[in-house]
């Protein structure tokens, strides 16, 4: 009897630490802040921008504003953008500043749920407090729109629940980030990897649905959709310039003009970069990966 009393607390324990493990509050400062000045905002604004959140995003009748309703067709099943303007309601307008950190960096809703990845928080996880907080204080700074977007439409064994253990097998196939001691790659990497979060789309996935680092860059499919490589083969032929006209532009080296919904990403995301930006996105691509 004591026998089988110890392997039940053992087992209860177990479970605790387990369930700790998986499901435990991602380790935020109660005491962050939502800025509320201008540059804050106005700064803001341009990651906003410059992440290509707008592209998702859009409204289905205001494509300029970020009430959401977009849908996302995956292998397992069709995701709709929220709405992310300040309505208290439908939108983002009751959140704290720790909300925002623990849904971009770590996927978790307000109320402790786990979002799907097709929320690229994975990618955002990169991204610095500030960062993640002054883009909070742009949309904080919009008029409030008051949408509901569509549900989820899953298949019935996928639950949010089972995202904190696809979290936790993801984890071990992340690779460690990768230090440059040139500036102008390290600002392009963190623009491209984690703000631009470009593998999302651009790197395959596995069966699980998550990206194969082994490959990044090699491009994928999207639903119905091919999305073309940006690795060191897709630019054999590409120069840093090249790179950076197709960032304004979306014009390739032969003169072609890209399609689909890359007209999205350059019409609103990198168009918008500045000159020093831009010119950290092509270096990393052309540079690191394509070993220019």
């Amino acid at each position: 009897m004591k026998k089988l009393a110890f392997t039940l607390g053992l087992l209860g324990l177990i479970g605790l630490i387990a369930n700790f493990w998986l499901f435990a509050a991602p380790p935020i400062s109660p005491s962050a802040e939502i800025p509320d000045f201008a540059q804050a905002i106005e700064r803001g604004e341009y990651l906003f921008a410059a992440g290509g959140c707008i592209s998702c995003h859009r409204g289905e009748e205001d494509t300029s504003v970020p009430s959401g309703g977009l849908a996302l067709e995956t292998e397992f099943g069709t995701f709709y953008a929220p709405n992310i303007t300040p309505d208290r309601n439908t939108g983002i307008g009751a959140w704290s500043a720790v909300d925002f950190l623990a849904a971009m960096k770590h996927g978790r809703s307000p109320t402790g749920s786990f979002y799907f990845p097709a929320f690229p928080y994975r990618s955002y996880a990169g991204l610095t407090d500030v960062d993640v907080l002054d883009i909070a204080a742009y949309l904080m700074s919009l008029e409030a729109v008051s949408y509901q977007a569509p549900t989820a439409e899953t298949p019935a064994w996928l639950r949010r629940w089972l995202i904190a253990g696809w979290n936790k097998i993801a984890d071990f196939f992340q690779p460690d980030p990768e230090s440059f001691e040139d500036k102008q790659l390290q600002r392009g990497a963190y623009l491209a990897r984690n703000l631009g979060h470009c593998g999302e789309c651009h790197t395959p996935r596995n069966a699980l649905g998550m990206p194969d680092w082994s490959r990044e860059y090699a491009g994928a499919e999207l639903g119905e959709e091919v999305i073309e490589g940006i690795d060191a083969t897709a630019l054999a032929d590409w120069t840093a310039n090249n790179f950076d006209l197709f960032l304004i532009l979306g014009m390739k080296p032969d003169g072609d003009f890209v399609g689909g919904d890359m007209n999205e990403v350059i019409e609103h995301n990198t168009s918008k970069l500045i000159d020093a930006d831009r010119k950290a996105m092509a270096a990393f691509f052309t540079r690191h990966l394509g070993g220019e």
